[in-house]
């Protein structure tokens, strides 16, 4: 083997599906409903971010169940926005309330509860919940 160094290769292209997670954000729609109490359910089982102590990946099912007021949520973009956490330093408590904090700045609900259920690490289940109410309701 020859002791010369090898030469860098050029910089892989971004992916598609990578520019389109990195430019995500939530984007929201006229409720087709207002005025009617009504309660949307999504699950979103294939949730990764990172340790920020350890690094390793974590996993998680997230489970969002809202009320809407004038605005819902459309799902590619919440997909989107979920899939961008995957490289992120992030706790499993951070985790929730960032995504709650997000939510309600995007879709202003009626109530939101989000839900986000760990996989086990080390013999450790965790699961976070965070909800909100918005005021005068």
């Amino acid at each position: 083997m020859s002791d010369l160094p090898v030469a860098p290769t050029p910089a892989e292209p971004v992916k598609y599906g990578e520019r389109a997670i990195e430019a995500g954000q939530l984007i929201t729609f006229p409720n087709p409903r207002p005025g009617r109490d009504y309660d949307i359910h999504i699950t979103l089982p294939e949730f990764t971010c990172k340790c920020p102590f350890s690094g390793y990946p974590d996993f998680a099912t997230i489970y969002l169940t809202y009320v809407p007021h004038e605005k819902v949520v459309e799902l590619k973009a919440l997909k989107l926005y979920v899939n961008s956490f995957r490289d992120r330093y992030i706790s499993h408590e951070e985790v929730v309330h960032v995504v709650l904090d997000d939510f309600v700045a995007a879709a202003d609900p009626l109530r939101v509860q989000i839900k986000g259920d760990f996989n086990p690490r080390g013999n450790v289940h965790m699961v976070v919940e965070a909800r909100h109410t918005r005021p005068g309701t």
